[in-house]
């Protein structure tokens, strides 16, 4: 079992923004995650009716994902959904499987409820950002002509987080103006972003093709001891400057990613993974990449384990911690400072 902190889930004094009223006491309860697939549950299984495929809607949010986890009180809402970006959490945004902006949607249900946490977890697919990068590790993996994708993306991944740390920063400021706009300040509220778990790593075992993992072993090591790491460091960087609390989710599934065991129930990731059901509920629309959408995103429990870390960050009030999983298999909440930091 995972260890949670005992402290009570702390609820900082109501001070407004200047024109905001405080969040009204007497709604219930709420925790609302935004952001995409790694948050949605994608992987997790048994996705609610009408993001499977139904009329477009691909979101694959799963009651198992780490948003109905968390331990916190009252009820808990996801509006995160499979294949978003940063563009579709903010409040310009067009529609993503046919949703509307999360920050929008974000605001409708703070004036429901009194929502005193939201997660936010987004940015991987973001241009030239996490996805991309891994789509072009398995190419170049499948194709020997090309270079390895370390040598080829590693001397530019500073330009390329520091793009995606802006996009992540301004979602992030849309998902304040929304809370804002139904009437919340911004110590109302704990405000958490994460970063994200490498579902692969160097330590596969056997042959990692053979098992549904298309990756070179010195490119899987690279993506999760320098890509993931320098990524999280981005999302760090956005929570300081947006007076959020940081949750590095870097090591939360080590020794767990996709192909390091001969069970694959052992894994926390998912591995290469067609689902053919897909076609029930999404018809023809299902061909292609929603067959193997779920593939190397986390599981359910993997979910488990994210949302007791989530949990712990916000009863400990902490500007940054990250959440661990040891040699023993257990995950903890490692601290990383002391005190909410002020909202910017």
């Amino acid at each position: 079992m995972i260890g949670l902190l005992t402290t009570v889930l702390l609820v900082p004094a109501a001070v407004a923004d200047p024109g905001a009223s405080a969040a009204p006491a007497a709604r219930p309860p709420a925790v609302v995650v935004l952001g995409d697939s790694a948050a949605a549950g994608d992987g997790a299984g048994d996705y609610e009716p009408g993001t499977r495929g139904e009329d477009g809607n691909w979101c694959h949010r799963s009651p198992h994902a780490y948003a109905h986890r968390t331990g916190l009180p009252g009820t808990s809402i996801n509006l995160a959904c499979s294949g978003a970006d940063t563009g579709d959490v903010a409040f310009p945004a067009p529609g993503h499987y046919t949703e509307p902006s999360q920050a929008r949607r974000l605001a409708e249900i703070a004036r429901q409820y009194r929502v005193h946490t939201v997660v936010l977890q987004v940015g991987a697919n973001d241009e030239g950002s996490l996805t991309q990068i891994g789509k072009d590790c398995v190419r170049t993996f499948i194709d020997p002509v090309q270079p390895a994708c370390r040598t080829t993306i590693g001397p530019y991944l500073g330009e390329r987080t520091a793009a995606a740390a802006a996009g992540i920063e301004r979602a992030a400021r849309d998902v304040r103006e929304a809370m804002r706009r139904a009437g919340y300040g911004t110590t109302d509220y704990a405000l958490v972003l994460t970063s994200y778990a490498p579902p692969v790593t160097g330590k596969m075992i056997s042959v990692p093709i053979a098992i549904g993992c298309p990756f070179s072993r010195p490119d899987a090591e690279w993506g999760h001891d320098v890509l993931f790491p320098a990524f999280s460091d981005a999302v760090r960087g956005v929570a300081q400057r947006v007076g959020a609390q940081f949750l590095g989710l870097d090591l939360a599934t080590d020794g767990h990613e996709a192909c390091t065991s001969t069970d694959p129930a052992a894994e926390w990731h998912r591995r290469i993974t067609v689902d053919p059901h897909a076609f029930v509920h999404g018809g023809l629309d299902a061909f292609g990449w929603h067959l193997a959408q779920e593939s190397f995103h986390p599981t359910a429990a993997a979910h488990e384990r994210i949302g007791a870390c989530v949990g712990e960050i916000v009863r400990a009030g902490v500007a940054a911690a990250e959440c661990v999983t040891g040699a023993d298999g257990v995950t903890r909440l490692v601290t990383a400072g002391t005190e909410r930091p002020a909202a910017a």
